[in-house]
């Protein structure tokens, strides 16, 4: 797979990215240099190979899954300029 500079421009418009026209040919050879790298990976023979998301075994630490009632609401709205029944008191912005 090859780019070329119309879709060098492409990417550089959707990534909003300002690309002047002196700099489009050396984003080009970058990119195709990355899609070559890309290509060659699709090569190594991965079969046998396990899945992983990291190079050290771990588990992820979780916290428990259970409900709660928060208990904070107090504390929640301890600074707010304005509460009532510890809901947020704001001034109306629609008419």
């Amino acid at each position: 797979m090859s780019v070329d500079a119309t879709t060098v421009r492409r990417i550089a418009h959707l990534a909003r990215i300002a690309v002047s026209e002196e700099e489009v040919a050396p984003l080009q050879g970058e990119l195709n240099a990355i899609l070559a790298f890309v290509e060659q990976l699709g090569a190594v023979d991965v079969t046998g190979v396990a899945p992983m998301t990291s190079v050290t075994p771990m588990a992820m630490k979780k916290r428990a899954d259970t409900v709660t009632d928060g208990g904070y609401a107090s504390d929640v709205v301890f600074n707010a300029p304005e509460t009532e029944d510890n809901y947020f008191l704001v001034p109306k912005v629609v008419e």
